[in-house]
């Protein structure tokens, strides 16, 4: 497979602009290495980003010979611009997914949307890394997606599948968190981190264990055949690999079906440090609105406020948007959250990719044999690119995962 143009084998997007709070911190170093002219890998995994830095970090696990590469530096693409709220929680509510896809499949993807933030929060207090983590309660509140009734139902929905859940009203919302006239459903056990700290600790384990990184190696010709892989870079350089790993995120590879996924455009503001006006818990909130605010406090107290979600994929009309998006984010923050200084310290917008159920699309890439892709995520990033880094690993060690049918490229839904 080779580009339309000649000149990447992948969608080239402005992922990001502004500065995001993540890179006021310097990260952790990753060793890398220039890209030889000619080399052989068990696995290539295109993309140096949190996506590619947990996937090569569970196939080095399992032994394999592991090479990472990027067109930018180390966790360079739209890394940086996550916000990091790693919650099992889906967009598109338990309750109205079931009505979309039927109750066993919709219940199957939210446990397993649970499963991966256990797995990601149990793998990296394992292996010691310090990214900024914080196991944090949700408040999921009521909106014009999801009355108080329909939030009463997802409630119900949401314990039937077997997740500990408390529904709570307007007084106690008030009480707990400052928020008036919402009612709310209390999760528990999500989780948040620095996604650039993350990918490049991450990263740093697949290191240790013998993974080859390349950064600024841009792949332009992918020839993927049954006895394997070879990828061209912009350099003339030749990787022969038993088996290539797509994890580009929201720049998707030229011919690989799309299934529904499309980008789309946020914005995100982050106060100055405030911990004394902290509400409860620091509580991950977000509304079952369209469009929707999402909330999350960091290690030394700042405030992150994200969304004003549009389906806008150019970067250029998406930055364009930035003062405006910044005013209005400002302004919905300090009417939900009186007690905090809404004034930005930080302000950014970035591209994600959607997809109609807001799940992504994990496995074998079809019609490109020993090929892979993970893409789609959603609103749940990086909770998803641990899920693919469990599907994939399992996928090319040769076992199957038991939810590969759910998010896989021949899925029926």
């Amino acid at each position: 497979m080779k580009s339309d143009d000649g000149r990447s084998a992948s969608e080239e997007r402005n992922l990001r602009t502004g500065r995001t709070i993540w890179q006021e911190h310097r990260r952790p170093p990753v060793p890398t290495l220039p890209l030889p002219s000619r080399s052989r890998c068990d696995v290539a995994v295109i993309g140096a980003g949190i996506s590619g830095a947990l996937i090569a970090e569970a196939l080095t696990e399992a032994g394999l010979d592991v090479m990472i590469l990027d067109r930018r530096g180390i966790a360079e693409g739209s890394t940086p611009a996550s916000t990091a709220l790693l919650q099992y929680e889906l967009d598109t509510p338990l309750s109205q997914m079931a009505e979309r896809i039927g109750w066993e499949r919709a219940m199957r993807i939210w446990r397993r949307s649970y499963l991966a933030v256990e797995a990601l929060r149990a793998r990296t207090e394992r292996l010691g890394l310090e990214v900024g983590a914080a196991t944090r309660p949700s408040l999921y509140l009521d909106g014009n997606l999801l009355d108080p009734a329909q939030l009463a139902a997802e409630a119900d929905a949401r314990r039937r599948a077997g997740f500990e859940v408390e529904l709570i009203g307007p007084t106690e919302t008030e009480r707990r968190y400052g928020i008036r006239r919402r009612h709310a459903i209390v999760g528990f056990g999500n989780y948040s981190a620095d996604p650039r700290a993350m990918a490049a600790a991450y990263l740093g384990v697949a290191a240790k264990r013998g993974a080859r990184i390349h950064p600024h190696s841009e792949i332009v010709r992918v020839d993927a055949a049954q006895k394997g892989v070879t990828l061209e870079s912009d350099r003339g350089a030749h990787v022969q690999a038993r088996h290539a790993v797509f994890a580009t995120g929201y720049e998707m590879m030229k011919g690989v079906p799309r299934l529904g996924n499309h980008i789309m455009s946020t914005w995100v503001i982050a106060t100055r440090p405030q911990p004394e006006a902290l509400w409860r818990d620091g509580a991950m909130i977000w509304e079952a609105s369209d469009p929707y605010l999402y909330i999350r406090t960091t290690p030394e107290g700042a405030v992150i406020c994200g969304g004003e979600d549009e389906e806008i994929a150019s970067a250029g009309e998406r930055d364009a948007r930035l003062a405006a998006k910044t005013k209005i984010l400002t302004r919905k923050l300090a009417a939900l959250l009186p007690a905090i200084d809404p004034a930005p310290a930080f302000a950014w917008a970035g591209s994600f990719g959607n997809s109609p159920l807001g799940t992504p699309t994990v496995g074998r890439v079809p019609r490109m044999p020993n090929c892979y892709s993970a893409m789609g995520y959603g609103g749940n990033g990086i909770t998803f690119s641990m899920m693919a880094a469990q599907i994939l690993r399992s996928e090319i060690c040769g076992a199957r995962d038991p939810d590969s049918d759910l998010f896989g490229f021949r899925r029926i839904f």
